[in-house]
Order: structure tokens, then sequence, then C-alpha cells
């Protein structure tokens, strides 16, 4: 799934920029853009592991 997510956001990212510059400027594209970032951005974050995840645990027994 990571192998996916990496080149659409880098993608976005890119097709974003590209917008930013040009003369007539297009604020859907833009803000699709970002989302798609966004949404990816959340994606690989949900799997990164807590700091307070050993605190938790301990609280709970």
């Amino acid at each position: 799934m990571k192998k996916y997510i990496i080149p659409i956001m880098i993608l976005a990212i890119t097709v974003a920029l590209y917008e930013q510059v040009s003369a007539e400027k297009n604020v859907y594209i833009m803000v699709v853009a970002i989302v798609v970032f966004m949404i990816g951005m959340m994606q690989l974050s949900a799997k990164t592991p807590s700091k307070n995840q050993e605190k938790e645990d301990k609280n709970v027994q």
C-alpha cells in the first residue's frame, strides 16, 4: 500500500506546485491536490505507533 501512496502524494504536490506557478490558477485543482496529499499523509501516519502507547498499556492493567 505504501508503494502506491507515496507516488500519488508526490504527483499531487507536483500538480499543486505547477498550478501555483501558472498564469491562470485553478483553485479547484489546487484544493483537490492538497486534499489528496493530506489523505495520503493521514494514511501513512496512521501506521506509526504512538509515543504514549506504552503508558496507555500500563494504565489498562
